[in-house]
């Protein structure tokens, strides 16, 4: 049955339009960014059958254009309207940590980084340069590794963080097989860099690792 043939209680847009986009599920929210099923599925039915195919929302919008591309229903015109909707989303997000603002939120701060890194399949090390009321100066990817690791070089960030003249750091690099528990080497380089920075007057505040979820190691107390 087609959607428009539904309850319109029951109908995704109309519940988004009444109860807010939280309430939908993923399913609901990808019918609406498709617009239209195919013969014989609704636009529901087809983006159930997508997240089981891509393994669930994050393989889907994580899909480099040929495999998106081969989903049923898809194909590059839907995956420009996505990688569109991803990018304002970032930016959305980083509206809220521009150097005018103080940062006041960690969860908006790890959101953003999440955003920034947990779409690649190779590590890359990150940092976001504060100044000394921890507005927001640069955002910059630093370190590119293999798929398990990444060459953090402390001297180099030392250079990056004299130039942009900041005061504190946070510092994230992904986890591409989506486990967000830090390694020993990611408590170690995180020490390393603390100590280093240190000698310049630079803070350390944070370094988060993300996955599928994130982790603090300054809350686990690594800082």
């Amino acid at each position: 049955m087609a959607i428009r043939d539904w309850p319109a209680e029951e109908r995704p847009r109309e519940r988004l339009l009444r109860h807010g986009a939280s309430a939908l599920s993923d399913a609901e929210l990808l019918a609406i960014f498709l617009r239209t099923g195919v013969a014989g599925k609704s636009a529901v039915d087809l983006a159930r059958e997508l997240l089981r195919d891509f393994g669930g929302l994050r393989g889907l919008l994580d899909a480099d254009r040929k495999s998106f591309a081969r989903g049923i229903g898809l194909g590059d015109a839907k995956f420009a309207q996505l990688q569109a909707v991803l990018e304002l989303a970032r930016r959305h997000i980083a509206e809220s940590l521009q150097r005018d603002d103080v940062i006041q939120s960690p969860q908006d701060t790890r959101r953003y980084l999440a955003l920034r890194l947990r779409h690649y399949p190779h590590e890359v090390f990150a940092a976001l340069f504060l100044d000394n009321r921890h507005r927001v100066i640069a955002y910059e990817e630093l370190f590119r590794g293999t798929i398990d690791q990444a060459a953090v070089h402390p001297r180099e960030v030392a250079k990056r963080a004299l130039h942009h003249n900041a005061a504190a750091v946070i510092f994230a690099h992904n986890h591409p097989s989506g486990v967000a528990e830090p390694s020993r080497s990611d408590e170690q380089i995180t020490r390393q860099l603390r100590d280093a920075l240190a000698l310049l007057d630079v803070r350390v505040l944070d370094h988060i690792v993300i996955g599928d979820e994130w982790v603090s190691l300054a809350e686990r107390g690594v800082l």
